[in-house]
């Protein structure tokens, strides 16, 4: 059965850094897709970041590309299997040299915490009680 992808296209001042970063969260960096020049990270089966030096970015669009660090041009959110897990990936992003992005939000049923990454891209992390969603 086919599954949809989504692959997120994040452009990154400095390449082998954000590659570190990423697989100190976990994550495999993908040989296949990755260069001098993007790296393919692959977060699970279905969601790949794609990171891009500016330039190669550049290739892509025509608009001007946004600089993460004083604007936000997207919100990442990744789901987590529990709270504890998403302390766990988030307590990872800031011992890898991510930042805190924001407080946690805890509303009962929904719990996240945030970071940003060493570009400045901002992710959340979130679980939500699979009881509290209606089918």
């Amino acid at each position: 059965m086919y599954q949809q992808m989504i692959f997120v296209n994040l452009a990154t001042n400095d390449l082998e850094t954000s590659k570190k970063f990423f697989t100190e969260l976990g994550y495999s960096i993908n040989p296949q897709f990755t260069t001098d020049d993007c790296a393919s990270v692959v977060i699970s089966e279905t969601i790949v970041a794609m990171l891009l030096t500016r330039q190669r970015y550049q290739d892509f669009t025509n608009k001007e590309i946004a600089d993460s660090t004083k604007t936000s041009e997207v919100l990442l959110c990744l789901s987590a299997e529990s709270r504890a897990k998403v302390d766990e990936l988030v307590d990872k992003a800031l011992a890898a040299g991510g930042a805190p992005a924001g407080e946690p939000q805890d509303h009962g049923f929904m719990y996240g915490r945030s970071f940003q990454d060493p570009d400045g891209h901002t992710w959340e992390v979130v679980w939500m009680d699979p009881s509290a969603v209606q089918s």
